[in-house]
């Protein structure tokens, strides 16, 4: 199916914006839905099938409508991912309080993922890469300290080696253990400053631990994150569940296609979803290659794993 498009009123600038740099915008939007663009001026041709191409010609009036001022590759690529905003504020998604006042919810799954957050004590989020699982957490764990409802941030991860042993590394056991804490540094600077977050630091107000740092507390008033999750055994999951004090509350990421526990080792996030799936006050929140908001070859990455998976 050929749809032929002409935007009005014409501007060359705007059009050099929607366009990107040696066209660079266009070649995104043909590589994702799988459609060929031509234009001549302000008249925009889109080759490829029915809703493909009506996907394609509907992102490119997004563009050409803000296309005011450069449009960002990433902008480009959230909306083909899936951003029913159309790069567009979102009155009616959820206001967390972070540096970041462009952050919201990306996709429907993402949306039903912050309401869970705010609405249950305990959350579970699984789902392959970059569909924003883990960073999400961080800001609502932010926005709830920045707002007093807490008292302290806690995350943490399970120190499970992916190829390396911590014994292999330098350094003493802070050093040997950061690493595998590093995305969740990551997202804190990003939310919060690297200033903001070393103060919140220093009065204790967060804590990034190895997941065997847990045992034996009791969590109270406190936002904790247990990442990359499916990396926990079943004995250390419930033992980090059961954590849980007043006025905490509790999120879990995992992305079961990424587990790197010995063979024979059950993972502990696999059985909680299987034993808590009806338990009262826990939600669990599915992701899909849909819900990716990195580049669109992510996605792509992910279903072609999926499907090899199931052969």
């Amino acid at each position: 199916m050929i749809l032929r498009h002409t935007f009005s009123p014409p501007n060359n600038a705007r059009l050099t914006h929607l366009c990107g740099p040696t066209d660079a915008h266009l070649r995104s939007i043909e590589a994702a839905l799988q459609v060929s663009i031509a234009h001549r001026h302000e008249q925009f041709k889109v080759d490829g099938g029915k809703a493909r191409a009506t996907r394609a010609m509907e992102v490119l009036q997004a563009l050409y409508e803000m296309a005011a001022r450069p449009i960002d590759a990433v902008k480009v690529q959230l909306m083909l991912a899936g951003d029913a905003s159309m790069g567009e504020t979102d009155d009616a998604g959820m206001a967390l309080l972070t540096r970041r006042a462009d952050l919201r919810a990306r996709t429907p799954t993402q949306s039903i993922y912050l309401d869970n957050i705010a609405n249950h004590d305990i959350t579970f989020g699984i789902g392959p890469a970059g569909t924003g699982k883990t960073y999400l957490a961080v800001a609502c764990a932010v926005d709830a300290l920045e707002r007093s409802a807490v008292q302290r941030i806690v995350l943490t991860r399970p120190a499970v080696e992916a190829g390396e042993k911590l014994g292999f590394l330098p350094g003493d056991l802070s050093q040997k253990v950061d690493p595998y804490l590093r995305p969740l540094y990551d997202a804190l600077y990003d939310l919060m400053g690297f200033d903001k977050v070393a103060k919140a630091f220093e009065r204790q107000a967060i804590e990034v631990a190895p997941l065997a740092f847990m045992r034996g507390r009791t969590l109270n008033n406190a936002f904790i994150i247990l990442d990359e999750a499916q990396n926990t055994t079943p004995e250390q999951m419930k033992m980090f569940l059961t954590r849980t004090g007043f006025g905490a509350k509790v999120v879990v990421t995992g992305d079961v296609s990424q587990i790197d526990l010995p063979k024979t080792q059950v993972s502990g996030l696999i059985e909680a979803e299987q034993v808590l799936k009806r338990v009262k006050g826990i939600a669990i929140t599915h992701f899909t290659s849909a819900d990716v908001v990195r580049h669109p070859l992510v996605a792509r990455i992910v279903d072609a794993y999926a499907e090899r998976g199931r052969k």
